[in-house]
C-alpha cells in the first residue's frame, strides 16, 4: 500500500542490499571492460582500487612533508567547504526568516533572490575570479553564493506557510516582543525545515567546491580529481569519489540527528 510503514530492521536490511547491488553492478561493468581490454583503466577492479587507497594514504615526502594526499586534501577542502557553507546558510536563514516575517523585506529581496537562484554558480567562476582572485575567498564566495539564494527561499516558504497566525497572535497577546516572537515562535517552528533545507544544500555545495578547485588550486579534492583523471589514474579518482560520498552521508546523518534532538516533536 502507498506509504505503508516498515520496521527499522527492514529499512536497514534494504539499505545494505542496495549497496551490495551497487557493488555487484560495478563489479559486472569492470569485468566486462576487462574482458574487452585487459589493459583498460577506466573502470578499475577491486584490486586496482585497493592500490588507489594505498596511494592516497601513503606518505608523500616530496610535496607534502610526509603527509598523505587524503589528509592534506581533506584539510584544505573541508576548510573551504564548511566556511562557505556556514556563511551561505547563515545568510540564507537570516534573510529567509526576515522575508517570512516582514512583507516589506519579502517584496524587496524575493525578486532578486529568485533571479540569482537561476544563475548557475559554476557560470560565475570568471566573475568570482575577477572580484576576489584565486584565494580562500574565491572558494568561500563560490559556495556561499551557490547555497544562499535557494536556502533563503526555502526558509521563507517555511516561515510563511508553516507558522499559523494563531501562534503569533497568542505570543503577542502574552506580551512577547517582536524579537521574542521571531526567535521563540517562528524560528523554532521552522527549525526542522531549516535543517532539512541545509541537508539538501550539502550535495550542491560539494559540486561548487569541486568546480572551484578543478582548475584554480594545487591542493584539494577538485585538484586531485583533475590531475589524476588526466593521468588516467582512475583507481585514485574512484576512491576519492567514494570518500566524498561517505562524507556526504556523514554530514546528512549529523544533520538528521541534530533535527531529532533539537526538534523531537517533528518526528
Amino acid at each position: 500500500m502507498i506509504r505503508r510503514p516498515i520496521s527499522q530492521r527492514t529499512r536497514i536490511v534494504l539499505g545494505i542490499v542496495a549497496f551490495v547491488l551497487l557493488a555487484l553492478t560495478y563489479t559486472g561493468i569492470s569485468q566486462s571492460r576487462y574482458a574487452k581490454n585487459p589493459n583498460q583503466t577506466t573502470v578499475p577492479g577491486w584490486k586496482e582500487l585497493a592500490g588507489g587507497v594505498h596511494k592516497i594514504l601513503a606518505p608523500d615526502t616530496v610535496d607534502y612533508d610526509g603527509h598523505c594526499w587524503l589528509l592534506v586534501d581533506s584539510i584544505a577542502s573541508f576548510k573551504r567547504l564548511f566556511t562557505g557553507l556556514g556563511i551561505g546558510c547563515l545568510a540564507g536563514i537570516v534573510i529567509g526568516v526576515a522575508m517570512g516575517c516582514y512583507t516589506v523585506v519579502e517584496a524587496l529581496l524575493l525578486p532578486p533572490l529568485t533571479f540569482l537562484a537561476k544563475i548557475p554558480p559554476t557560470a560565475m567562476l570568471a566573475v568570482f575570479f575577477a572580484l576576489v582572485g584565486v584565494n580562500f575567498g574565491f572558494f568561500v564566495a563560490m559556495i556561499a553564493f551557490g547555497v544562499m539564494p535557494t536556502l533563503a527561499q526555502a526558509v521563507f516558504q517555511a516561515s510563511r506557510n508553516d507558522v499559523p497566525d494563531e501562534l503569533i497572535h497568542k505570543a503577542n497577546t502574552l506580551g512577547a516582543s517582536q524579537a521574542e516572537v521571531i526567535w521563540n515562535v517562528i524560528f523554532r517552528q521552522v527549525l526542522p525545515r531549516v535543517l532539512d533545507a541545509i541537508r539538501l544544500q550539502v550535495g550542491p555545495a560539494l559540486v561548487y567546491l569541486i568546480a572551484a578547485e578543478w582548475g584554480n588550486t594545487d591542493i584539494g579534492f577538485g585538484y586531485r580529481l583533475r590531475f589524476e583523471s588526466r593521468l588516467l589514474h582512475m583507481n585514485v579518482v574512484y576512491v576519492y569519489l567514494a570518500y566524498l560520498g561517505v562524507v556526504g552521508l556523514l554530514m546528512d546523518f549529523v544533520l538528521v540527528q541534530m533535527r531529532r534532538r533539537l526538534c523531537p516533536w517533528f518526528g
